[in-house]
């Protein structure tokens, strides 16, 4: 069996949620995800891809040892990130997603997303053997690229994860090749879609941006939860009208509770791993996935 996983953005309280939800699958089907033939990684995802990638025991988010220093250069951050981008998606409404349009008219970050990838430079020499995507928004046309793919700029793994990880407004966008990059969750918080049409047989999302259909929640974060749940749908069909199934795992109610609103808020960790591990059990013992896990056993 050929296998897929996506692993979306959400800061630390989103790398926690991949852990979660890894364990479980690990625990109940047997799969590594280490093995799986091809990861998509955004932002705080392409952090865990790449440590699996890796094949680092301890894939859990760590506090960063290093406190926040601006990036490096002596030219003032931009009060507009990205004038061209406001233009281009004025001219073309129809093609702005909200995720590009405060990308491009928010101030510019300062903080240098080095403190986030500075222990990473040690694990890789170049480019993984095993197929890792990963995902950035070039801040001057919006284009979503994705570093690792066949025809994608050519950098190392930890100035890709850098350029992924770079929230707007907060994080400086990381410059490769003379082009400005931010988080590639602005372009979508999973970019599930890549994996249409790659003859996969069953595609694991794991989208802590989002939230379950079920769910009855008033917060300051559930519009954009809800729209991150809409992007991911439209993505998943693309997949499954190509002939792969997927099985997705977004956050329970129970799941927003113990991760709160604050995406960077490190104390949550460990309580979100146990949290999500219970419910992505409780997901996966669910009669309408059994044919998915059992694609996973085999």
């Amino acid at each position: 069996m050929r296998i897929g996983l996506v692993l979306g953005a959400g800061g630390v309280t989103g790398h926690a949620f991949h852990v979660g939800v890894l364990q479980a699958v690990e625990a109940v089907t047997g799969w590594n995800p280490r093995s799986a033939d091809v990861v998509v990684g955004t932002s705080a995802g392409s952090v865990v891809g790449a440590l699996l990638r890796a094949d680092v025991d301890d894939i859990r988010p760590r506090p960063p040892e290093r406190s926040l220093i601006p990036a490096t250069g002596a030219r003032a951050p931009r009060p507009f990130a990205s004038p061209e981008l406001l233009l281009r998606s004025g001219l073309r409404p129809w093609t702005a997603r909200f995720g590009k349009v405060a990308a491009a008219t928010l101030p510019e970050g300062r903080v240098s997303t080095e403190l986030i990838v500075a222990d990473m430079r040690a694990l890789f020499d170049g480019w993984t053997a095993r197929p890792l995507w990963i995902n950035a928004m070039r801040l001057d046309s919006g284009a979503r690229v994705t570093f690792g793919r066949d025809g994608a700029p050519t950098t190392d793994v930890a100035t890709a994860i850098a350029a992924s990880c770079a929230i707007p407004s907060f994080f400086a966008p990381v410059e490769i090749d003379g082009v400005r990059y931010v988080d590639g969750g602005a372009h979508s918080p999973t970019n599930a879609d890549l994996l249409a049409g790659e003859g996969l047989d069953l595609v694991v999302v794991s989208s802590p941006m989002s939230i379950t259909a079920t769910t009855t929640r008033f917060a300051l974060d559930t519009a954009g939860r809800r729209l991150s749940r809409y992007y991911l749908a439209q993505e998943v069909g693309r997949v499954r009208k190509a002939g792969t199934p997927v099985i997705t795992f977004q956050p329970t109610p129970a799941d927003l509770a113990v991760m709160g609103i604050n995406a960077m808020d490190a104390s949550r960790r460990l309580p979100i791993i146990e949290q999500v591990a219970a419910s992505a059990r409780a997901r996966l013992e669910r009669p309408d996935a059994a044919e998915r896990i059992a694609r996973l056993a085999s």
